[in-house]
């Protein structure tokens, strides 16, 4: 269909708004999220409110156009045929796999695009596909569960982990967990399912264990991942100097890693800082491997570094969108919108995308160089466009049983 002129004035007066909105649609296709339900979801099931409609009313809050679940249900009342009772049963009751399912499935909906527009900066290592890993805890909710009204410390209802792909800025995988309590460590199984051949994690030592090292090696994949105190290394070879980063001098050994049976033999990158960490360190170690011909000592070094693009993402999460809501205390509710959340900043993604291949044919184009950061104008033109297209379509569509 060729574009009124009045799509056509909202294009040239708001471009980034309408991408947004364009790409909000294209990553929660009512059709395929309905589909998606269907496919991943063990005990809940479809009645009165699809699936889709429930991402809807999420997207309102998530995206700050209404404060909470209760005022969303409020202004969308006649277009929702339950109670405000029956909606927060659904949302309590969504299950885990749906809320990871649907961040996987919007990246994979929008790599495409980000493909045709290219990779927006240099790659990190040329030939592999770099993965930033880390965990979130949700922050503590009111006490709304019964069980929980006695407890002194305010509730976690939940944590996950998220794999984001720095290079391209898509959240590709979350591993989300309703105990809020539990040991990262105990998610670790669905991260080395969905390694591929040519795949570098880079992580805080925190998954620094055998166990995860020697499943990501097994996979034919790869890592950058800061050495843990604890874990036991067989034997080491001599540390050699290296040359230095811009922030202090590089050493290298090789050093052997054995778990019953299974025995891997590694680059131990030694980082002496000019100035110490925040927390005080003043050297770094750094287990991986990579071949030295595909990333010598100071190339690993700086990957790790680099690492903080994850923790800019959770930054950027909590100050821009609703992501963790007080006043979702189920682990599945809370789990839920956390997930709607990183669904919009893989939208953010792809617009900040476009705007970088628009600078690079137009020089005088300066939005696109800020980073992603401190890109307000982006932002609020994303928001907008995420919080236009939730409006319309819990407007104007019904939802059938």
């Amino acid at each position: 269909m060729v574009l009124s002129n009045v799509f056509e004035r909202f294009a040239k007066g708001s471009p980034v708004a309408v991408m947004a909105r364009a790409l909000m649609e294209r990553a929660l296709d009512p059709t395929a999220l309905d589909a998606l339900f269907r496919k991943q979801a063990e005990r809940q099931y479809e009645k009165e409110l699809l699936f889709s409609s429930l991402v809807d009313v999420m997207a309102l809050v998530v995206c700050g156009a209404h404060p909470s679940v209760r005022t969303a249900y409020q202004a969308m009342r006649e277009q929702l045929p339950v109670t405000l009772t029956a909606l927060y049963a659904k949302l309590n009751g969504v299950e885990v796999g749906t809320s990871q399912a649907l961040v996987a499935d919007s990246a994979q909906r929008l790599r495409p695009v980000l493909n045709a527009l290219g990779m927006p900066g240099s790659p990190w290592l040329p030939g592999y596909r770099i993965k930033a890993l880390d965990g979130n805890h949700l922050a503590s909710t009111e006490r709304r569960i019964e069980v929980l009204r006695g407890c002194a410390a305010g509730p976690l209802p939940g944590q996950s982990l998220v794999v984001l792909e720095p290079e391209t800025g898509l959240v590709t995988q979350m591993v989300g967990c309703e105990d809020g309590h539990a040991q990262e460590r105990s998610l670790f199984e669905p991260v080395l399912a969905a390694v591929q051949a040519k795949d570098v994690y880079i992580a805080d030592r925190n998954f620094c264990t055998l166990g995860f090292l020697l499943g990501i090696a097994e996979r034919s994949g790869f890592f950058v991942i800061r050495q843990h105190a604890q874990i036991p290394v067989v034997s080491e070879g001599t540390l050699r100097r290296r040359g230095r980063t811009d922030s202090g001098k590089v050493f290298e050994q090789s050093v052997t890693l054995r778990l019953g049976e299974r025995e891997l033999v590694v680059r131990r990158i030694v980082l002496r800082l000019d100035s110490p960490t925040r927390d005080g360190d003043a050297e770094l170690s750094i287990l991986t491997n990579l071949p030295s011909d595909v990333a010598d000592a100071a190339t690993v070094a700086n990957l790790y570094r680099r690492r903080w693009t994850i923790e800019s993402l959770f930054a950027r999460v909590e100050r821009n969108l609703q992501s963790e809501l007080a006043t979702l205390a189920y682990p599945g509710a809370a789990l839920f919108a956390f997930a709607v959340a990183l669904v919009a900043t893989n939208v953010f993604a792809v617009v900040h995308a476009a705007m970088t291949a628009a600078q690079k044919t137009h020089a005088d184009a300066k939005i696109a160089e800020m980073p992603l950061s401190d890109c307000t104008p982006c932002t609020d033109a994303v928001l907008d466009g995420a919080r236009g297209v939730a409006q319309a379509r819990v407007r104007g569509r019904s939802v059938s049983a």
